[in-house]
């Protein structure tokens, strides 16, 4: 299991889907209906996309959205979640 901790890391992780998938930022933006531009962005966290665009491509890309509580961290415990 991969984890996105920032806009970065998911644009790195849907990348790397799309290209083991062996898809372009284009074949995979018409897949779901958007621009090679956005694909982009959306891959290098230059744009802060939808809800429904991340699971659109999400589903496109053949992968799907978890969630599970964070693990605490062993610090100070001032400000370590931020």
């Amino acid at each position: 299991m991969q984890i996105a901790t920032s806009p970065k890391i998911l644009g790195q992780l849907l990348k790397s889907a799309r290209v083991e998938r062996g898809l372009t930022q284009h074949e995979a933006g018409k897949l779901v209906g958007l621009t090679q531009a956005m694909v982009s962005r959306i891959e290098t966290a230059e744009t802060n996309a939808s809800v429904d665009t991340l699971f659109r491509l999400l589903a496109a890309l053949g992968m799907e959205l978890v969630l599970r509580p964070r693990e605490i961290s062993q610090g100070t415990g001032k400000g370590d979640n931020w």
